[in-house]
């Protein structure tokens, strides 16, 4: 007789079914409703046709039931559009439907009877659970795969996340035409949620804040538009230099560009009393700016300006928009301040805007290409060698590369060099603070001298929420956890939508053990931006360490899928239908072993981190600890969070991990 562990999973797609109300009914009313229901899903020319081939299954419910077509992701979405419009004539009988594609098997219960279980039986069933009479709801992971057929890319519309049993939450995906399915917004996403007790409360929002939004490119070229966001970043810079104010990172304001959000919606959701907007219209040697200062509350102008001017004129027109603003809002300015609000970075306007090129680029560092980043800063320098801002923007390149193993270990005496050019030229600048500090601890490994540049860094910027991020996530590196999360609450406070900010945060709990905050924390960040691979990864992590193997394996296969690692997405859920969640870890891993020894073979640079996580999903312990000295002897933030992320606890207690790990910053 074949015990359960026999029993092998398949990929099932599955469709759930459900009547609205059903318990409510009279005992004939359930009967006869069930009835009409089985009828119409079994008119419809997907269920015909699978059962035809012997590639059906059903699992009849008390109000419902599943239909599990064996090898047609597409059947039942089709089969769910098709009944949905049977039911138009059928207003009695209210129906909602809920489909993934995920691992089933069929079982035998306790009364002799044939059963279907699996995640994909039960994540079908928690999908159907966050939608109301009429909704055809996906899950995310259906919708991924829809999404590369034109048919069904008009039909999906995303609701974000939704909260499931036992705290899981799932991406979910709303299924509708013109005469199927139900376009309203569920229930369950119209809830206004308690918010928790993590990082990022609200705070009252102070007389003396203020958000400078998008400037609109209003250039004939509309390649110009480098040019008006680095007119409103300017600005923002200057009036981020003085500390009465509380100002809002660009990186949070950039999710309003084209936003149809009132003036007052939009303030609410950053935290501030003011608003700046305005255009910029540049041609030849000329540049049109018009500009305005909005009190959110009742929409009344404190200020407004519009500047014609020569384009060697611009910093002028910078400075005195950024004096107007802040005598307007009637901020105190110390003599620095001031000093700083009038600067001009440069006299060379071919290096400024090479510059600003250089800075517009900057949000795609990680896509093919990003190289162009240091190709625009390099010339600025070249034509101006005391242009602080494009030496610390040489500077940043250099380490956030170094640091994340994007660029190997060699730049950093590049990143050192325009470091301290940049710092010797202006020693107030908030980025070149910010990658002195990463200088410092990534590669020479010095934490006091990097705490200092992160104190320093701070006090001359105020406003500069990366100091704070940055600083915040290494406190939690050496054991000072609760000071880790006041500064990155007090970033987010300054950078409320930043996804890269909201990542690190996650991160830190994860790091603190906080599973379930870490978790939440992630839910949030892929409702804000579903296409953020880093999310669904770290996400990932935080379910294996929570125990929900199910649910870290949804997270890791959209991490994948949205890196371009289709293939290595359909191995990891085909693995662990077939032979569970560590068989799928290991085949995984496997896997990305040889397309890093590909990267290597090419003459890439490829941290050695990566081979030591390798390894260790392999279980080659040798081979892991191998790579972990590797890994310490890199200076890159990888070797840091050595000593405190939870995926390598099952090293941990072997002698050789607190060898490795003593050698990595022994006067610290």
């Amino acid at each position: 007789m074949s015990s359960e562990a026999d029993v092998k999973f398949e990929i099932g797609h599955v469709l759930f079914i459900d009547i609205v109300g059903y318990s409510k009914l009279l005992i004939h009313e359930q009967s006869e409703r069930l009835q009409r229901l089985r009828e119409i899903a079994r008119a419809t020319e997907q269920f015909r046709a699978a059962e035809a081939e012997g590639k059906l299954l059903r699992l009849p419910t008390g109000d419902g039931g599943a239909l599990v077509f064996r090898d047609n992701p597409e059947a039942p979405v089709g089969c769910a559009l098709e009944m949905s419009k049977a039911l138009k004539n059928h207003p009695d009988l209210g129906v909602r439907m809920g489909i993934h594609s995920g691992p089933v098997k069929e079982v035998t219960d306790l009364n002799e009877q044939a059963n279907i279980a699996g995640a994909g039986i039960n994540i079908a069933q928690r999908v159907m659970d966050c939608g109301d009479a009429g909704h055809i709801l996906v899950s995310k992971r259906v919708a991924d795969d829809l999404e590369q057929y034109g048919r069904w890319r008009p039909l999906l519309h995303d609701l974000g996340i939704c909260e499931v049993k036992h705290g899981a939450t799932l991406g979910i995906v709303n299924l509708y035409s013109d005469d199927a399915g139900n376009p309203e917004t569920p229930k369950k996403f119209k809830v206004e949620k308690v918010p928790e007790k993590e990082v990022g409360p609200s705070a009252p929002i102070l007389r003396k804040s203020i958000a400078v939004l998008p400037f609109e490119n209003l250039s004939e070229d509309k390649a110009n538009a480098y040019f008006a966001d680095g007119i409103q970043e300017e600005i923002l810079t200057r009036l981020s230099r003085i500390g009465d104010l509380k100002v809002i990172s660009r990186t949070s304001t950039q999710r309003f560009k084209n936003s149809p959000d009132s003036i007052s919606q939009i303030a609410s959701q950053l935290g501030v009393a003011n608003i700046v907007e305005g255009s910029v219209r540049k041609a030849g040697n000329r540049v049109r700016v018009h500009v305005q200062l909005i009190d959110a509350e009742n929409d009344a102008h404190l200020w407004a300006e519009r500047y014609d001017r020569e384009l060697d004129d611009i910093f002028a027109v910078e400075s005195d928009i950024a004096a107007n603003i802040a005598e307007a809002l009637q901020a105190r300015l110390s003599g620095a301040e001031r000093r700083a609000i009038l600067a001009q970075p440069t006299t060379n306007l071919e290096a400024h805007e090479l510059y600003l090129r250089g800075r517009h680029l900057w949000q795609n560092f990680y896509a093919p290409g990003y190289e162009k980043i240091r190709d625009y800063f390099q010339r600025a320098v070249e034509l101006d060698p005391y242009y602080a801002l494009a030496y610390a923007g040489l500077g940043l390149y250099y380490s956030f590369g170094a640091c994340n193993g994007i660029l190997p270990p060699d730049v950093w005496p590049e990143a050192e060099t325009a470091v301290n050019r940049a710092l010797a030229l202006d020693e107030t600048l908030g980025e070149a603070i910010n990658a002195r500090a990463g200088v410092e601890l990534y590669y020479k490994r010095n934490w006091p001298a990097a705490e200092r540049a992160f104190h320093r860094g701070a006090e001359l910027n105020p406003n500069f929420a990366d100091i704070r991020h940055h600083y915040g996530l290494c406190l939690v590196l050496f054991g000072r956890g609760d000071e880790a999360l006041r500064q990155v609450e007090h970033a987010n406070q300054l950078d409320p939508f930043f996804p890269g900010l909201k990542l690190h945060t996650g991160r830190i709990y994860f790091f603190l053990r906080d599973y379930d905050r870490a978790r939440s924390q992630f839910a949030k960040l892929v409702e804000l931006q579903p296409g953020y691979a880093a999310a669904h990864e770290y996400f990932g992590d935080a379910c294996q360490m929570s125990g929900m193997p199910a649910e870290a394996i949804i997270r890791w296969r959209a991490a994948l899928a949205l890196s371009g690692e289709p293939e290595q997405a359909r191995l990891l859920e085909e693995t662990f239908a077939a032979s569970g969640f560590d068989a799928a870890v290991r085949a995984l891993a496997r896997k990305q072993l040889e397309r890093l020894q590909e990267k290597t073979g090419r003459g890439e640079h490829v941290p050695a981190y990566h081979y030591m996580m390798a390894y260790m999903r392999l279980g080659d312990t040798d081979q892991a600890f191998s790579w972990m000295a590797k890994t310490v002897e890199e200076p890159s933030w990888f070797a840091l969070q050595l000593g405190v992320n939870p995926l390598l606890d099952p090293l941990r207690s072997d002698p050789r991990f607190g060898e490795i790990l003593a050698a990595l910053m022994p006067n610290n």
